[in-house]
C-alpha cells in the first residue's frame, strides 16, 4: 500500500474512520491489496454509502448497532456445539458487511462454475473408467492409499445424475488482488444456513442501510437450490420427499442444519430415522414407513453406510449406498465426492482442467508463499477500523435444465457466502467473528419471499403422521422435563421461603425438613461417602444444601435438568415457533446466573422466574404450533410428569416423619399454585379431605390428578395407531389409573383428619395411581418411539361383541 493521501480525496462523510485505517495499512509493505481501499487509497465501489451509514450513526448508534446484533445471535441460538453448554460458544458478526463489486464477482462467479464443472468430470472418471490413472493425470498411488477413495463407490451414480449437486469453495484474495483456492467442501459442505442467518440479522439491524443498498439477495439462490433437489427425485415428482440428513444434535453446525431444514421446508432427521427396504429409503414416521426421494447430507462420505463404508458408524443408514446405486434414493452429493477433497489433487487441476474441459484453470490453488490481502473489520469497542485477514466460503448449485430452463445443465454461484477472520486456510468453526458478505447490483433488488409460488399440486397435511418418531419422543421429553424443573423448582421455592423463617416458627423449620425429603436433599455434597438416613441438621447445613441446588452437583439439580430441557429442545430446533425459542434464550440465560453463591432470597427469586418463563414457553406452544401428533406427545410428557409429582407429594404427606399437620397440606397447596383457588371456596380453613377433593378429584382443576388423566386419556386417543378395537399396553395402564380413581372410597377418604383408616386407604389409592402412571412412559415408547414398521394383523379377529 502506498503512503497515506490527503483526506480530502476520501469520501467526506468517512474521513475519520477510512483516515486511521489508511494509516495503519500505510504502516505495511507497498503493493498489498486491500478489498476497501485501492492502491490510491480511494474507496472502492461500493464502500462509500455503506461507511457513510455508519459514520452517520455515531458512536453511541454504532455501539447500539453492534450490541443489537450480537443481542440477535444469541436470542436465535447461533452457537457452535449446541449441546455441550460448557464448550458451545456464538461469533460476533461484525456490523460492516465485506463489499464485493459486480466485475470483481463475476471472475470469481466465472472459476467457481469452472471449478464445480471440473470437479464433476474428475469424479466420473475416478469412479468410472479410470482413464486419468492410465494417462498419469492423477497421482495414482496417492489417492489409492487415501481413506478419502471409497472402492465400494466404484460405477454407484446412475449415469444420468451429476455427483456434485451442491459445491463449497473456500477462497481468498492474494496481495495482487487474485482469488485463490483454499478448499473444496463436498462432502457435506455447510456454512449456507450461517451465511443467510447472517444476512438476515444485517436487515433486521440496519434496516435503512440494508434496504436501499443495491446488493445481490440470496433467497433466490436457495429457492434455486430447493427446486434443484425436487427435480432430483426418481419417484414421486409432484409431491417428493426431501430429508436433510444430520449426524444430530452433536455436530457443532447443528444450528445451521435445524436452520436450513426449516428454511427450505424440508424434513430434519438422522441415520436413525431412516431404514432401507428393497433398495428404497425409508423415514420412520409416526404414520409408519413413508419413502425418501431426495436426501440433502451433511453427514461425510465413510459414515452414511455402516454396510458398505465405515462399518463403526452410527451417523449412517446401513444399505444407502445400494439405494444410491439402484436409483432408490438420490444423494446431493453422490457418496464419494470426498476424494476430490484430497489436497494432492490441487498441482493436478491446471493439466486436468485443460484434458478434460479443454480450457485454462480460471481460480489457482493457494500455495504456502501466498500472502492474503487485507480487509476491514469494525471494533465497535475502539470506534475504529482494523485491517485484517478474510476467508471466504462461496457456494455453487447445481441446475438441471429442466429447471433452469435452458438445454443443458448449469451451476449457479451464491451471490455472497460466509466469510470469517483467520489466516488463509483457517477452520471456520475456529473464528470468532464473521462477516455478511454483499455483492453489489446495479440497482436495488427485489425483496424474494421465503415462501414460494406453488408450481404443482400440494397435498394437505394436518395430522402429523410425517414426524419422525425420533422427533415425537423428543417433543415428549421436552414435556417431561420441563414439568419436572418446574416442580423442582416450585419445591425449592418453599423450601427458601421456609428457610428464610428458620428460628421464627417451630412448624416453619419441621416444614422445612419435610421440603428437604420431598427434593431428596440427604447429603450436603456428591463428596460424601454415606447419604445420611436422617435430614439435615442445622441452619448453616440446610442453606448450604438448598443453594447447591443451583449448581450443577447433583443429577436431579437444576442445571442438570435444564441441560435435559436444552437437549430435547435443540433436537426439535425446526419445530419450535420463533417466539417459543426466544423464551428457551431467555431461560438459558436465566440459569446461567444460577450459582450457589445466590442468597436464600435471590434465590427464591429465581425460582419464581424460572416457573414463570417454563409457563410463557409452554404457552406459547399451546398458542403456536400445530396441535398435531407431535405437540400431543409434548402434552402428554407434560401431564404424565406433573400428575406423578403431585402423587409424590401427596404421599409424603402421609409419610411425614415430622408430623408439620395442616402446615404442611398448606405447602402442598402452595407448590401446586392451588392455594388461591382453595381459598376462594374454603375461605381461610384447612380441611384435608377438601384439599383432597381439590387435587385428586375436580376434573376442572388443572393441577388436579382427575383432569390430567382425563387430558392424557384426550390425547392418547387422537394418537396415530389406536383404531384398533383392542386396546394396546398404555390404554390398558390408563384405564387401571382411571379405575382406581373413580372407584376411591370418597367417604372413607372423607375422615383423613380423625382415623388411621382414612389415612392407609389414601395410601393404597396413591400406590393404585403411581404404579400405573409410572409405567405409562415406557408403554408409549415401546408404542410409538421404538417401531420400525407398523404392525401387520396376520389372522382375521372380531372383537366381542
Amino acid at each position: 500500500m502506498t503512503a497515506p493521501v490527503s483526506p480530502s480525496l476520501l469520501a467526506p462523510v468517512a474521513n475519520g474512520l477510512v483516515e486511521d485505517y489508511l494509516n495503519q495499512l500505510g504502516k505495511g509493505q507497498p503493493g498489498t491489496y486491500d478489498a476497501m481501499l485501492d492502491s490510491q487509497g480511494q474507496l472502492r465501489p461500493g464502500w462509500e454509502s455503506l461507511l457513510g451509514s455508519l459514520e452517520g450513526m455515531g458512536p453511541t448508534g454504532r455501539l447500539q448497532q453492534h450490541e443489537e446484533i450480537q443481542r440477535l445471535l444469541a436470542e436465535n441460538g447461533v452457537i457452535f456445539n449446541m449441546h455441550d453448554e460448557t464448550q458451545g460458544r456464538s461469533w460476533r458478526l461484525d456490523p460492516l458487511p465485506w463489499v464485493i463489486d459486480e466485475v470483481q464477482w463475476q471472475a470469481l462467479e466465472a472459476g467457481l462454475t469452472q471449478r464445480s464443472r471440473l470437479l464433476t468430470a474428475l469424479y466420473n472418471d475416478i469412479y468410472g473408467p479410470k482413464t486419468l490413472f492410465d494417462l498419469g493425470l492423477l497421482p495414482a498411488q496417492e489417492l489409492l492409499a487415501s481413506p478419502l477413495l471409497l472402492l465400494p463407490c466404484h460405477r454407484s451414480l446412475p449415469n444420468d445424475r451429476a455427483p456434485i449437486g451442491f459445491h463449497g469453495v473456500d477462497v481468498i484474495q492474494d496481495t495482487q488482488g487474485q482469488w485463490r483456492v483454499m478448499s473444496d467442501r463436498l462432502q457435506a459442505p455447510s456454512g449456507t444456513g450461517f451465511a443467510l442467518e447472517n444476512r438476515i440479522l444485517m436487515a433486521r439491524a440496519l434496516p435503512g442501510m440494508y434496504r436501499n443498498a443495491p446488493l445481490k439477495r440470496l433467497a433466490g439462490f436457495l429457492d434455486l437450490h430447493h427446486r434443484t433437489l425436487i427435480a432430483m427425485a426418481y419417484q414421486h415428482r409432484d409431491n417428493p420427499t426431501l430429508i436433510l440428513l444430520t449426524p444430530g444434535p452433536a455436530s457443532p453446525r447443528y444450528f445451521e442444519h435445524a436452520y436450513l431444514a426449516n428454511y427450505l421446508n424440508i424434513a430434519l432427521v438422522e441415520g436413525q430415522d431412516l431404514v432401507v427396504r428393497d433398495t428404497q429409503v425409508w423415514l420412520r414416521t409416526l404414520g409408519g414407513l413413508q419413502p425418501v426421494d431426495v436426501i440433502l447430507r451433511h453427514c461425510d462420505d465413510a459414515y452414511c453406510d455402516p454396510l458398505e463404508l465405515r462399518g463403526d458408524s452410527q451417523l449412517g443408514v446401513p444399505g444407502l449406498l445400494q439405494a444410491m446405486r439402484s436409483g432408490g434414493v438420490a444423494l446431493s452429493n453422490a457418496l464419494g465426492v470426498g476424494i476430490l477433497e484430497a489436497p494432492v489433487l490441487a498441482d493436478y487441476l491446471p493439466a486436468l482442467c485443460e484434458h478434460l474441459l479443454g480450457e485454462t484453470l480460471l481460480l489457482p490453488n493457494a500455495d504456502a508463499s501466498t500472502q492474503p490481502a487485507s480487509a476491514p473489520i469494525f471494533d465497535s469497542h475502539l470506534q475504529r477500523l482494523e485491517p485484517t485477514t478474510l476467508n471466504l466460503r462461496c457456494f455453487v448449485t447445481h441446475t438441471p435444465a429442466t429447471v433452469n430452463r435452458s438445454t443443458a445443465d448449469e451451476y449457479q454461484v451464491m451471490p455472497g457466502g460466509l466469510a470469517w477472520v483467520g489466516a488463509p486456510g483457517s477452520p471456520s468453526l475456529s473464528t470468532s467473528i464473521v462477516k455478511d458478505v454483499w455483492v453489489t447490483a446495479a440497482s436495488p433488488q427485489p425483496h424474494v419471499s421465503q415462501l414460494r409460488q406453488a408450481r404443482g399440486p400440494v397435498v394437505a397435511t394436518r395430522d402429523g403422521t410425517d414426524l419422525p418418531s425420533r422427533v415425537a419422543e423428543s417433543l415428549f421429553w421436552l414435556g417431561r422435563y420441563g414439568e419436572r424443573l418446574d416442580t423442582r423448582a416450585r419445591l425449592l421455592r418453599e423450601a427458601l421461603l421456609r428457610l428464610m423463617e428458620y428460628d421464627q416458627d417451630a412448624i416453619a423449620d419441621q416444614l422445612l425438613d419435610e421440603l428437604l425429603l420431598a427434593l431428596d436433599i440427604t447429603t450436603l455434597s456428591k463428596d460424601d461417602e454415606h447419604r445420611l438416613q436422617a435430614p439435615l441438621i442445622g441452619f448453616e447445613q440446610k442453606r448450604a444444601a438448598l443453594l447447591a441446588q443451583f449448581d450443577d452437583v447433583e443429577p436431579q439439580a437444576l442445571q442438570p435438568l435444564f441441560s435435559q430441557l436444552m437437549r430435547n429442545a435443540r433436537s426439535v430446533r425446526d419445530h419450535l415457533g420463533d417466539d417459543s425459542w426466544r423464551v428457551v434464550h431467555q431461560l438459558r440465560q436465566r440459569m446461567a446466573t444460577f450459582n450457589p453463591s445466590l442468597g436464600a432470597s435471590a434465590a427464591r427469586r429465581a425460582c419464581e422466574g424460572l416457573s414463570a418463563q417454563l409457563a410463557a414457553f409452554f404457552g406459547l406452544c399451546n398458542e403456536t404450533m400445530p396441535h398435531h401428533y407431535g405437540w400431543r406427545f409434548m402434552d402428554i410428557g407434560r401431564f404424565l410428569d406433573r400428575v406423578l409429582g403431585l402423587l409424590s407429594l401427596l404421599k409424603l404427606t402421609l409419610n411425614a416423619p415430622h408430623s408439620p399437620g395442616l402446615a404442611l397440606w398448606e405447602v402442598v397447596l402452595a407448590t401446586t399454585d392451588n392455594f388461591t383457588a382453595y381459598r376462594r371456596r374454603y375461605r381461610s380453613e384447612l380441611h384435608p379431605a377438601a384439599i383432597l377433593d381439590l387435587l385428586l378429584f375436580d376434573e376442572t382443576n388443572p393441577r388436579s390428578v382427575g383432569y390430567m388423566l382425563k387430558r392424557i386419556e384426550s390425547q392418547m386417543d387422537r394418537l396415530p395407531g389406536t383404531t384398533s378395537p383392542y386396546r394396546n399396553a398404555e390404554r390398558r395402564l390408563l384405564i387401571q389409573a382411571n379405575a382406581a380413581l373413580h372407584l376411591a372410597d370418597i367417604d372413607r377418604l372423607s375422615h383423613l383428619a380423625d382415623t388411621p383408616e382414612a389415612q392407609e386407604a389414601l395410601e393404597q389409592l396413591l400406590d393404585a395411581l403411581i404404579e400405573p402412571l409410572s409405567a405409562l412412559s415406557e408403554a408409549i415408547s415401546q408404542s410409538h418411539f421404538s417401531h420400525v414398521e407398523r404392525p401387520r394383523q396376520l389372522v382375521s379377529m372380531e372383537p366381542d361383541a
